[in-house]
């Protein structure tokens, strides 16, 4: 394998397959730093099983998925509660809003088509695809991920919507002391890339940021030389919002295509010449 990430240190922020991720920056050349910015995910059965009973006893009339897998751990505790058909009959009889291609994927295993789908995988595109369609007085169910969307739950009720929201997943917040040797190292210039495969690993770093009062030296360390990387559009989305912008981005959202871009930069950039 091309040795396009010779020398570069790349800082790791995803808990998820981050062994994996190490050995391809590793086969590449660089350094791989697994850097936590993301707590442990877990399973919220309590709020899976009572954004269903909402969902199925007060059926909405718009449905408004995020992910993928929210989709599938909706449907899994909706078998274990026996009511997985009247599940998708509700669904069905709504119109239906999707972001994320593996979000629509999810979908059509269902037999489900939406009415409404992003024309880029973030929430701004959702919103833009909305279009013409009238909200007012409508009731939305909205199934999030691991993290609420403010700026998609405001926008909704602004049209007139009334919004129930079920969040399949919690985020726990890393450790205070892995952020802080992130942050740190991001602003030394200690890191020649930082890769991104989540909106939450930004959002609490920027969050850490803001409180140690260091989050304008570390958007200037990533506009001065530190990369900021994004695994897709959603995350170069969430990055976008807090003031970063991703230099590299795949054009397939897959955790092994992004160490691969991020050759692909470097080798045009070598660290040397960079630096």
């Amino acid at each position: 394998m091309a040795q396009h990430l010779a020398g570069v240190r790349v800082a790791l922020t995803g808990p998820r397959k981050s062994k994996e991720m190490s050995i391809l920056v590793e086969k590449m050349g660089g350094v791989p730093l697994v850097r936590p910015a993301q707590g442990t995910v877990f399973l919220d059965d309590r709020n899976i099983r009572d954004g269903l009973v909402s969902w199925i006893s007060d059926p909405p009339d718009w449905a408004i998925f995020t992910t993928g897998m929210g989709l599938d751990a909706l449907f899994n505790m909706a078998e274990d509660m026996d009511v997985a058909a009247q599940l998708r009959g509700v669904i069905a009889a709504s119109c239906i809003a999707a972001r994320g291609y593996k979000t629509v994927n999810a979908l059509k295993k269902l037999k489900l088509t939406p009415l409404v789908r992003d024309d880029d995988g973030s929430t701004d595109g959702l919103i833009r695809e909305f279009g013409s369609h009238n909200l007012a007085g409508k009731k939305v169910m909205l199934q999030l991920h691991g993290e609420t969307a403010p700026k998609l739950v405001a926008w909704l009720e602004k049209q007139g919507a009334t919004v129930r929201q079920v969040l399949p997943y919690r985020h726990v917040p890393p450790e205070a002391a892995e952020l802080e040797q992130l942050l740190n190292e991001i602003i030394r210039h200690e890191l020649h890339a930082v890769a991104f495969t989540s909106g939450p690993q930004v959002r609490f770093l920027t969050e850490y940021a803001a409180a140690q009062g260091k989050l304008q030296q570390m958007l200037t360390a990533f506009k001065e030389g530190v990369v900021p990387a994004s695994v897709g559009k959603v995350t170069a989305n969430a990055m976008r919002e807090e003031g970063i912008e991703a230099i590299v981005v795949p054009e397939e959202e897959k955790m092994g295509a992004l160490i691969v871009e991020l050759g692909r930069y470097f080798a045009a950039h070598p660290v040397g010449v960079r630096e």
